[in-house]
Formats: C-alpha cells, sequence, structure tokens
C-alpha cells in the first residue's frame, strides 16, 4: 500500500531529566493510505493536540520518526521544515487564521507567493482552487466582509492550493454553526473522493468523526480502539462513533 503517512512509534516527554516528567505520546503508530480520510479522536489531554503538532513539523518527537510522502520529516533541520511545511502540508485551523488586511485572494494565493511561484501560475491555481470550493465570487472581499463558512472555505483553498500530499484538519468546524459545518465537511469528503486528497483530521466531534474513513482513538498518549467505516451510511458510522464514545 501507498501510505503517505507513517507514523512510526513517536513518543514526547516534557520536562528535563532532573525534573518530573509528563509523557503526552507514548509509542504511538499508524498509518494513513493515499487518497484516505482518517479522524482521530479523544478527550482533552489525550495527546491528540501534541500528536497533531509533531506531524505537521510544528514540534519534534522525544523519540520515532514521521515519514511524510516517505520522507522522514524528524530529521529536517529547522530551515529545511518551514521549506517541506510549505510544500507537502495543508492545514485548516478551527480559527481560520486568515489575515485580515489580504484580500481572501491574497490569502489563499500566500503558500505559492513564499515558494516565489510566477504571478500568472499563482493566479491560474488560486481561481482554479476557488472554483473547485465554490468562492469564486468572495476573492476579492477581505475576510471580515464574509460568514464564518465562507472563511473556513477561503482557509481550506489556502490550504489545497500548493496541492499538499495531505492535508490536516484541527477541529475545522469548531468555530461554525451546523449548516457550514456539514457543508465544510461534505466539501472536505467530496475533495478526498473525487480529488484523492489524503486528510487527517483530529475532532472530539462525532458527528464530524462520521465523514471520515477511518477513527483511530487516542488516551493517554495511546491510539487504542480503531473504526472502520467500510460500507456503513454515514449514519450507521456516526452511531457507531457514539457507541465507542459511550464506552469509554
Amino acid at each position: 500500500m501507498n501510505d503517505i503517512l507513517k507514523v512510526d512509534k513517536i513518543t514526547k516527554t516534557y520536562g528535563k531529566k532532573n525534573e518530573k516528567q509528563y509523557q503526552a505520546l507514548k509509542g504511538v503508530e499508524f498509518s494513513v493510505e493515499k487518497g484516505e480520510f482518517v479522524g482521530i479522536m479523544g478527550a482533552s489531554g489525550s495527546g491528540k493536540t501534541t500528536l497533531l503538532n509533531i506531524l505537521s513539523t510544528l514540534d519534534k518527537p522525544t523519540t520515532g520518526h514521521v515519514f511524510v510522502n516517505n520522507q522522514d520529516i524528524t530529521t529536517l533541520k529547522k530551515n529545511q521544515m518551514a521549506d517541506f511545511r510549505g510544500k507537502e502540508i495543508g492545514f485548516i485551523f478551527q480559527d481560520f487564521n486568515l489575515l485580515e488586511n489580504l484580500t481572501n485572494r491574497e490569502n489563499i494565493a500566500l503558500p505559492l507567493s513564499l515558494q516565489n511561484v510566477k504571478a500568472r501560475e499563482i493566479q491560474d491555481k488560486v481561481e482554479t482552487i476557488a472554483s473547485r470550493l465554490g468562492i469564486t465570487q468572495i476573492l476579492d472581499k477581505y475576510p471580515a466582509e464574509i460568514s464564518g463558512g465562507q472563511k473556513q472555505r477561503v482557509a481550506s483553498a489556502r490550504a489545497l492550493v500548493h496541492n499538499p500530499s495531505i492535508l490536516y484538519g484541527d477541529e475545522p468546524t469548531g468555530a461554525l454553526d451546523s449548516k457550514s459545518a456539514t457543508e465544510l465537511l461534505e466539501t472536505m469528503s467530496d475533495l478526498n473522493q473525487k480529488d484523492q486528497v489524503s486528510i487527517l483530521m483530529v475532532t472530539h466531534d462525532p458527528y464530524s468523526a462520521s465523514y471520515a474513513q477511518r477513527i483511530l482513538f487516542i488516551k493517554d498518549g495511546k491510539i487504542g480502539t480503531e473504526l472502520k467505516k467500510n460500507d456503513k451510511s454515514r449514519e450507521e458510522f456516526y452511531q457507531e462513533i457514539i457507541a465507542e464514545l459511550g464506552r469509554r
């Protein structure tokens, strides 16, 4: 199988050796295949944020390795990490993280501008992804002029414009109303199924998780139970996730 992400026995310990230490991750290992949509669920303090920070090169594990597109990101130096992140990783945050003084078009173009892509190519790529996400009509507005759901679509376009190997979502529906959340999840699912975008989404919300093909549950720094959607409907999978959460 073609793994786009491979996590190999990573641990993360906070605190110096002669002080009280806290182990946030305890030998986590899993993989995400190319074109797969995986959800990670866990309570507050379970280690999911620490894990996502390591997977996205914002932090380093204490031990273990992480491979993204066959590149061991744990061996990258600081300047290499920023470059790798800019090319290989897309990130959708809960609070959008759009720059208010830039138009939506300029926000989406940012990853390409930082890579010194030619202006004409940037324009074409921005137009293409904006059309795909249905936001062409708001490109020349500013973030303050659009709704939360539209902001998250702009943020999604920015995360996808450079065609990353994997898209990470950090509670991407957390700041949205239910209608906007459903629209975003439908869009993510569509991108995954039609364009084979590989997605790893961290969420505590069972409704959001039900859009994934597979759920990994993290508890006390370890991956425990795994649920697979297989041929179940989204509603059936949702009920299965609810039942699993009820057992915790």
